[in-house]
């Protein structure tokens, strides 16, 4: 019972003491935008609170330049007008620890003891990326516990709760309607689906296969998620019209970003900006996305936690843009990868100062770009090729050390 007792409270220490570290961090924020040149808050934190002051006043969130959000988000930052202008701060910090109390569950449930999960929980926990993310303002925690949120339930198989999460994690941002295909495969029918065990003739192999996905489970996920996004989407268009489309949902995907950033794409469409081609190139740009999230989700699904890990991290490697902040879009789920990724901490620590180089390598260029006005471009895109690389390498490592249990575990039941 002492073991217990005290196995509890290490926990409950670590959490409180994480939330702690994020409240000083947006305690310091305000101190710091008031006294210093160099500002703390996120610029994208003052947009979302111009947004959410327009919606008070009975406007469009989309009156604010460059709000290219779901109207949803503004609407739950509305307290930043109302109670106190830290509110989205205290939310996402909240949010942030709540990630991580999510992490624990599922590694709990995986077998392991409170303990161990601690030890990965406070990758997240007292990492300062998420931690300085979180507390600037920016909302990238809410999509972490989205999608942590997701895994958990479908893990418990509490569908109708995982499509619901689901469905508004894709309408708050699209990148997880990667996950769809995952998802899919790993609700199937297994037994309708599978072509190993029968020597009928290709087209009727097909049919079995397709077979597989019609299944209540699948079906009442489908549905659920669907009518989520859906409905949050025609109550968005009747409120905002046109403009919510377009801005929530068609940009990103015409969405030609010519500033410098991680991605290997970024100089391309620098230099074809003015050029005919150049929305054919954005277009053309996620075709090596596509195929790739297609190899990983018919090899990986029966594992979501990697393969969700995996999608993430080639979506944001290979995107048109590619921020600091995209990180975390798959930094939330290594927590879950790392203890079936057979390396030792040596080379772990290897392949994370591998990672942290890379970046070291490509902001030196930038620097003098954003602060020196120098022309780094290409310095800058050969900084972004070689992140790409080193980026493809870790993924392979990860790939090739991973013990599939679970996979293992489905083709025995097969």
């Amino acid at each position: 019972m002492h073991w217990i007792m005290s196995t509890v409270l290490r926990k409950w220490t670590l959490f409180t003491l994480a939330f702690f570290i994020r409240i000083v961090l947006v305690g310091f924020g305000v101190y710091q935008d008031k006294t210093m040149v160099v500002k703390y808050t996120d610029i994208d934190y003052h947009v979302f609170t111009d947004a959410s002051r327009f919606i008070t006043e009975g406007a469009s969130p989309y009156r604010r330049a460059t709000y290219r959000y779901t109207p949803l988000l503004a609407w739950i930052l509305t307290p930043n007008i109302y109670v106190t202008p830290i509110f989205g701060k205290l939310l996402f910090v909240t949010v942030d620890v709540v990630s991580a109390y999510l992490m624990h569950g599922i590694l709990q449930r995986r077998g392991m003891s409170c303990e161990e999960a601690c030890s990965y929980c406070s990758l997240w926990l007292l990492n300062p990326l998420p931690m300085g993310v979180s507390s600037r303002g920016n909302a990238e925690s809410l999509l972490a516990v989205l999608v942590l949120g997701t895994l958990s339930c479908l893990e418990q198989r509490h569908l109708v709760k995982a499509a619901f999460l689901y469905g508004l994690s894709v309408h708050m941002k699209i990148y997880p309607v990667t996950y769809a295909l995952p998802f899919a495969l790993s609700l199937r029918n297994l037994e309708t689906a599978d072509m190993s065990k029968t020597t009928a003739p290709l087209g009727r192999k097909v049919a079995r296969l397709l077979l597989g996905f019609l299944n209540r489970d699948l079906l009442q996920f489908a549905v659920v998620a669907g009518g989520v996004f859906c409905g949050f989407t025609l109550l968005f268009y009747h409120m905002y019209g046109w403009e919510f489309l377009q801005e929530t949902y068609l940009y990103h995907l015409t969405r030609r970003d010519i500033r410098h950033n991680f991605s290997p794409y970024f100089y391309m469409l620098y230099l074809t900006a003015e050029s005919s081609w150049s929305l054919a190139l954005g277009l053309a740009a996620f075709l090596p996305q596509l195929a790739l999230l297609l190899l990983v989700s018919l090899a990986f699904y029966s594992d979501l936690a990697l393969c969700c890990f995996l999608h993430t991290a080639i979506f944001v490697s290979f995107n048109k843009v590619c921020t600091s902040q995209y990180f975390l879009w798959y930094l939330c789920l290594l927590p879950l990868v790392l203890p079936r990724l057979m390396i030792s901490v040596k080379q772990g620590l290897g392949l994370l100062l591998l990672w942290f180089t890379g970046q070291g390598i490509w902001l030196a260029p930038a620097y003098y770009l954003e602060f020196e006005g120098q022309n780094t471009f290409f310095p800058i895109w050969l900084a972004g090729l070689l992140f790409l690389l080193i980026n493809t390498f870790i993924l392979v490592q990860v790939i090739s050390h991973y013990k599939q249990e679970d996979i293992k575990r489905c083709q025995k039941l097969d």
